[in-house]
């Protein structure tokens, strides 16, 4: 079975679903309020593990209550916790506004988050022993740099989420097996809006790229291939949170599986379809068995 070890972040999501997100100054009138366990690094290691990977979170959550859900969501999807940290004060927290349409605006408090911005003891042999490393950016970028670089000394595939968007290293990228930004996230990576482009711009940093494109599918790209795009199942959107954590856990289990990179870009595909019709990150999240079902439809 493929082993995946993530190093990020996890949050409680503050979710308000409205009809219209507020303009700036604006009050709206929402329909509905939730908590639900989230985190890009919790996402991803909750994808994967229902996707059917042995999965282990690197990372940190407060001393709160929310801290202590979090940890038992990780546990009960069947993600080890064994390197998640806790840490006095609070956990982090995403507050999220979800529109009709199935969109969403994200402010994002690191909380406890914060304090990963370094290796723990038994961190580096977890990564050591795993098949590929997810990492993202909601966590200090001295942690994700020295968890790609452990992966690269290890031999371990690095996959990273650049999100939240900023611009990057240039020695992080150079530790970075599999790059997967969206349209925006590579806009801001590269300076160019056209995916192709930004794709292209890529490579000269990472030997390997997917940007996603939302219901449009995704764009692959790789040194010395030409690139392709893989369409995405046509579905009505009910909330798009934790669909690109969905395509890149249920991606990394596919590329661990040996399963050539089209069809895991389709069978990726196939499970984040499948959250964006349901409400909430990791509660939309879906398992093997539904994967498989949508991907062979």
């Amino acid at each position: 079975m493929t082993h995946i070890a993530v190093l990020g972040s996890t949050n409680m999501d503050l979710v308000a679903y409205v009809e219209k997100a507020p303009q700036r100054g604006e009050t709206v009138t929402g329909r509905e309020f939730r908590t639900i366990p989230g985190g890009k690094g919790a996402n991803q290691a909750i994808a994967a593990a229902r996707a059917g990977a042995t999965v282990s979170m690197i990372g940190a959550v407060g001393n709160d209550a929310f801290g202590a859900r979090l940890r038992s969501t990780l546990e009960h999807a069947g993600v080890s916790t064994d390197h998640l940290r806790t840490t006095e004060g609070p956990s982090g927290t995403a507050h999220i506004v979800v529109d009709d349409e199935g969109g969403n605006a994200i402010v994002v408090i690191p909380g406890a988050n914060g304090t990963v911005d370094h290796l723990a003891p038994g961190d580096e042999g977890l990564i050591a022993s795993a098949d590929a490393l997810l990492l993202q950016l909601e966590i200090p970028l001295a942690a994700v740099h020295a968890g790609a670089q452990t992966a690269r000394a290890h031999g371990v595939r690095t996959i990273l989420t650049p999100a939240p968007a900023r611009p990057l290293p240039p020695e992080l990228l150079a530790a970075t097996d599999l790059l997967v930004p969206n349209e925006h996230e590579a806009a801001t990576l590269t300076g160019f809006t056209d995916p192709h482009t930004a794709a292209t711009a890529l490579l000269d940093q990472v030997p390997e790229v997917v940007v996603t494109l939302g219901a449009a599918g995704s764009l692959y790209a790789a040194r010395g291939a030409e690139p392709f795009t893989v369409p995405a199942p046509q579905v009505t959107a009910v909330d798009s949170t934790g669909a690109g954590d969905t395509f890149v856990g249920a991606l990394a289990v596919a590329l661990g599986e040996s399963r050539p990179m089209r069809e895991a870009l389709a069978w990726a595909a196939a499970a984040a379809a499948l959250s964006v019709q349901r409400a909430g990150a990791s509660a939309s999240m879906p398992y093997r068995s539904e994967i498989e079902a949508e991907f062979t439809a």
